[in-house]
């Protein structure tokens, strides 16, 4: 397996390099003196120079911009003729006018390069937000982990376009030509196709910054689903040369978008709700016995009785190896759909339809060290209650070495200390966790002293869901061998598109070029290209789902009888509660333990240097942090500063 990943990353290093040098080539003299002369060789006819325009204008224009001038030829005519500027040139003597040209045309050759460099980052725009990827685990990276480089990628592409738009009206104002932005010439760039891009490119812009991602998240939301009309305006302005240098990251986005698709159209099995004294939700699901997923990944929901359209990710707090058949998650009460949610929950129904999408995060995770420092703040406690568990799992072996845990948790209230009661799986014993040296040190920041009995009556409260006929497990997409299948996705529709592109262009659009004398429309390229590549894709993954759900046909019938008459304990009492009580249950001694092994400080925040600086005596610590992003800076400042060389640094965000 190691060696099959191990070819895997030389080849794509390979495409990638080529893929690059074919970027690079585009703006040097060579690849315009090649161009040229396979020009000349061929030497188009008048009724095709259009079509030479729109294959090879926008490259010449890279490397020799102040010769495009589209009218430049219009223009060196009427002053030859002494027919005035007609509105291209000021009234004066050649060398002003030569000068003046010179300027406006480099002025408009700044633009298109703009345009261009805006681009090129949409040639990686869409590799960050492809959740079930299949080239970032090979740099170790994850959707969750690289979505800040769509994001960034996003503001500079936006910064970049409207700097290109802005350009060129000013351009077309120097010339008299402001009606050229409403133009759509059926055999050059439609420009208006361009100017419909960027007005609905500036309301997506907009709408992403922070404010509306995490203050008013539904109009991000809503907004943020107008890149397809955006694609497609975007597609038609380039031209479809251009289309094929980004061709690959939209390429993989699409077949993951219609795959999630097809895997949100069952109805997962929620099995329970756990209401913490907290007021946040845990949700247990049933899975298949086959679905495999690593800590600190994440399940995306979608409530239709709260939104029709809205997803909204969690954390997952099981572990696959120790809950064969459930699968949980942690939801914060924070924000208008997770209170809609709560006070739907809250209510006397019986049971809830909810979609599911994922798991997704890393293919694995590195847990090899002498001892463990995890940080968090708030929820960002969740993913490492999945990391406990899989230590847990991983005492089982008794050949391998457990690292020592030292869990530092801030709150800002006392009854958050809830999420602690999730660190064991409802069914743990004490012999399952008799080797984990665990340790937890939790920090409540806004209060001085632990409640009065009196005020914290309220208990971990369990609901359970009556099975619905439509209920299935949540399962893989594409079975259990789901990357080798997304693999025969992905080369199957891949192939499948690029013989179709060569048949419609062969015995459709050649014809057209060549037998009539016209030019075939600049924008039906594109649009048989997106076509195409939609068929391709809906063909491809279409059938090997239906391929794939025919095989496990009989195994997900038993998963089915399974989860509709499942069971599992779940404790009635938490942790948050026992911090100010003197009676425990004698039944729950592994939660016990929990509270042993915590020491609770009132009124103060952790210090974070002092912690991690006391655990220079290791050799090897590992340090993970969650929460807030000024403690993920923090961390990560203590952990570079070379102070302490033992300490290696992994930081753990979902904030978008």
């Amino acid at each position: 397996m190691g060696d099959m990943r191990n070819l895997l990353k030389m080849l794509m290093v390979a495409v990638f390099v080529g893929w690059m040098f074919i970027w690079v080539m585009v703006s040097t003299d060579l690849f315009k003196k090649q161009m040229d002369s396979q020009m000349a060789k061929h030497k188009p006819s008048a009724s095709h120079r259009a079509n030479d325009v729109h294959c090879g204008s926008e490259l010449s224009l890279f490397a020799y911009p102040e010769e495009t001038h589209p009218n430049s030829k219009q223009i060196e005519d009427k002053r030859e003729n002494g027919e005035g500027n007609d509105g291209y040139e000021p009234i004066g003597d050649s060398d002003s006018n030569r000068v003046y040209f010179f300027s406006i045309a480099k002025f408009r050759a700044f633009g298109l390069r703009i345009g261009y460099v805006g681009h090129y980052c949409w040639a990686f725009l869409f590799f960050p937000v492809t959740r079930a990827s299949t080239i970032l685990p090979l740099v170790g990276l994850t959707s969750e982990s690289s979505i800040k480089y769509h994001i960034r990628l996003g503001h500079i592409s936006n910064f970049l376009f409207l700097a290109h738009t802005v350009i060129f009206l000013i351009y077309w104002a120097m010339t008299n030509q402001l009606m050229e932005t409403f133009a759509w010439n059926p055999t050059y760039v439609p420009n208006l196709a361009g100017a419909i891009a960027m007005v609905i490119g500036i309301v997506m812009w907009v709408t992403s910054f922070p404010y509306y991602r995490r203050k008013k998240f539904e109009i991000f939301f809503y907004t943020h689903h107008l890149y397809v009309l955006y694609i497609v305006f975007y597609m038609i302005h380039v031209g479809d040369s251009w289309l094929c240098m980004i061709l690959p990251n939209m390429f993989l986005f699409f077949i993951d978008r219609y795959l999630r698709f097809l895997q949100s159209t069952k109805r997962s099995r929620l099995v329970s709700v756990r209401i913490l004294p907290s007021d946040n939700l845990e949700l247990t699901f049933a899975k298949t016995p086959g679905l495999q997923y690593t800590p600190t990944s994440i399940l995306f929901l979608h409530v239709p009785s709260i939104s029709k359209l809205q997803w909204h990710p969690f954390t997952i707090t099981s572990n696959s190896n120790l809950e064969k058949d459930t699968l949980s998650v942690v939801i914060r009460r924070q924000g208008s759909w997770t209170q809609k949610l709560y006070t739907h929950i809250s209510s006397s129904i019986d049971s809830l339809e909810v979609s599911t999408e994922g798991p997704y995060g890393p293919n694995s995770l590195d847990l090899r060290h002498d001892s463990l420092i995890l940080v968090s703040g708030g929820s960002g406690v969740t993913p490492f209650i999945s990391v406990i568990r899989e230590l847990i799992f991983q005492t089982q072996n008794q050949s391998t070495k457990i690292p020592d845990v030292l869990l530092v948790c801030a709150f800002k209230h006392y009854h958050d200390l809830a999420f602690l009661d999730l660190i064991f799986p409802p069914d743990i014993s004490v012999s399952d966790i008799s080797r984990l040296n665990l340790r937890i040190e939790a920090y409540i920041t806004q209060e001085d002293k632990k409640p009065e009995a009196a005020d914290d009556q309220r208990l971990l409260q369990t609901k359970w869901f009556k099975p619905q006929p439509l209920d299935t497990p949540i399962s893989p997409v594409l079975g259990p061998n789901n990357i080798l299948w997304l693999g025969v996705v992905i080369l199957s529709s891949f192939v499948m598109f690029l013989l179709l592109i060569v048949i419609v262009t062969r015995y459709y659009i050649y014809p057209v070029d060549h037998n009539t004398g016209s030019i075939y429309n600049f924008s039906y390229r594109v649009l048989w290209d997106m076509f195409l590549g939609c068929v391709c894709i809906f063909i491809s993954s279409s059938a090997v789902f239906l391929w794939r759900k025919k095989v496990n046909k009989e195994g997900d019938k038993e998963s089915k009888k399974q989860v509709q008459s499942v069971d599992f304990q779940t404790p009635m009492s938490s942790p948050g509660s026992w911090f100010c009580r003197h009676e425990r249950e004698l039944e729950s001694v592994p939660y016990q333990s929990i509270v042993q092994a915590t020491s609770v400080h009132f009124g103060s925040k952790p210090n974070l240097k002092k912690i991690l600086f006391e655990a220079e005596g290791s050799e090897d610590v590992g340090v993970m942090v969650c929460g807030p992003r000024k403690m993920r800076h923090e961390v990560a400042r203590i952990c570079s500063s070379g102070l302490a060389k033992n300490l290696h640094f992994e930081a753990i965000s979902f904030n978008w």
